[in-house]
């Protein structure tokens, strides 16, 4: 599960440069076990990146002092990218299934305004069958997985 604290880096990854200065980039705002830039192929004006200093591929690989800094940078960056269109789209795929590109955990902030296309999260999907799952299963077994 967790990594623990501590300045784990993967030299492959191009997040772990950018939060350790080896590769370059438009970076926004530091915390301490956190930093966020610009997106290298932004989707909207404003859009940044959030990612912890360490390299975690999963938010379940993160302690949750990690996670508490990363989501506070999260929470102080919101009003500067809404200040762009109103709204922000923040977003994680956690894990290759759900979208997720690079294998280190990376909080999106989007910009986003009416009429820009993109949609709501559930545009995302088809139409799924709510009566295929019995929802009790379905709590437990999350409740089950779920770290303590």
């Amino acid at each position: 599960m967790g990594h623990g604290g501590g300045s784990l880096s993967d030299p492959g990854c191009p997040f772990c440069g950018i939060a350790g200065g080896r590769i370059p980039a438009r970076i926004v705002r530091r915390t301490r076990l956190s930093v966020s830039f610009l997106d290298a192929s932004p989707l909207a004006r404003g859009h940044v990146l959030a990612v912890p200093s360490s390299h975690r591929e999963r938010i379940q690989d993160m302690t949750e002092e990690e996670c508490s800094d990363l989501f506070g940078l999260v929470r102080s960056l919101a009003s500067g990218t809404d200040s762009i269109h109103g709204s922000t789209l923040v977003a994680v795929h956690n894990g290759p299934g759900a979208g997720q590109e690079v294998p280190h955990v990376h909080v999106h902030l989007v910009p986003r305004r009416d009429g820009d296309g993109a949609g709501p999260v559930h545009s995302m999907f088809g139409a799924a069958d709510p009566g295929a799952d019995d929802p009790d299963e379905v709590c437990r077994l999350v409740g089950k997985e779920s770290l303590p």
